[in-house]
């Protein structure tokens, strides 16, 4: 298993979450992005920087995970490609993305992009707070446990 992070969009505090995972299990893992990305020193974290433009970063991830690879995102366009190469999909919220429940959580962004397009204000996600920390936190020790 590798760990591939969408980490234009990955807050800074589930980076620090993923960073110790990866040095205390030893899997390797690789943020994506369109600008520099600190990481701390470690022979398992790894940066990837692409160039700036709609979905780059998206599209690098896609052409190298494999089936049995983590994605880290909030984008569920992403988080379904990576489904259907047979990795899985966990967002910074801890909420596991799966073959059984991406089809509505595609339909679901659909009608919010169409909503927002039409001048309806929804109002974004809340701030991710300390029980959206716990729960990705808990949720990646379970798949990095399975490994």
């Amino acid at each position: 298993m590798k760990i591939w992070v969408d980490a234009d969009a990955c807050p800074v505090v589930i980076r620090e979450i993923l960073f110790r995972a990866a040095d205390r299990v030893g899997v390797p893992m690789t943020l994506v992005a369109n600008q520099p990305v600190r990481v701390p020193p470690s022979r398992h974290i790894n940066t990837l920087q692409v160039p700036a433009g709609f979905d780059v970063a998206d599209n690098e991830i896609v052409r190298r995970v494999a089936a049995g690879d983590l994605v880290i995102t909030s984008d569920i366009p992403l988080a379904a490609e990576a489904i259907e190469k047979g990795a899985l999909a966990l967002s910074p919220r801890g909420e596991l993305h799966t073959a059984e429940n991406i089809r509505a959580r595609l339909n679901m962004r659909d009608f919010m992009d169409s909503m927002r397009a039409s001048g309806v204000d929804t109002g974004g996600p809340p701030p991710l707070g300390q029980s959206d920390r716990k729960s990705f936190a808990d949720r990646l020790d379970t798949l990095l446990a399975k490994q």
